[in-house]
């Protein structure tokens, strides 16, 4: 229970326009994230607005956003020795995502152009307090 694989297997079932939202949510929320350290917290981008926490499924998806950032970073940037924290899902979404202070979600293996999910700051994803959509009525028109 809470391992990468059923998590990226639910990823690609929401990808082929199959699978359950709520399932896939549940999945994240029971697996564990790997969550690369940078300048002594953890790594983010920020996108549209969100702050997005980049996590992932296992070392090999970690490690295929390494090579990805060596392309970008140039010489020397492979060899770079990436820290990280684990953490269930639900605690990156129940926890830190609110002490973070701004709109934030789950980015998941952003360097698997096939496999990547974004989890946003939305009401079903993360604590009410913090999602962008709280208090917006049915249909998304607000006030």
């Amino acid at each position: 229970m809470g391992d990468g694989a059923a998590l990226v297997d639910r990823i690609a079932e929401r990808r082929a326009g199959v699978g359950d939202s709520g399932a896939l949510v549940g999945e994240l929320r029971r697996a564990l994230v790997l969550v690369p350290y940078d300048r002594g917290g953890l790594w983010t981008a920020e996108f549209g607005g969100v702050r997005w926490v980049c996590g992932f499924t296992d070392e090999a998806a970690m490690a295929r956003f390494s090579q990805a950032r060596a392309a970008v970073e140039g010489a020397g940037a492979s060899e770079r020795v990436w820290e990280y924290a684990q953490f269930r899902g639900a605690r990156l979404l129940d926890e830190i995502i609110p002490a973070m202070g701004v709109p934030a979600g789950v980015a998941v293996n952003v360097a698997d152009p096939d496999g990547a999910m974004l989890f946003p700051p939305v009401v079903g994803i993360v604590p009410d307090a913090v999602a962008v959509d709280a208090g917006v009525p049915a249909g998304g028109q607000g006030l």
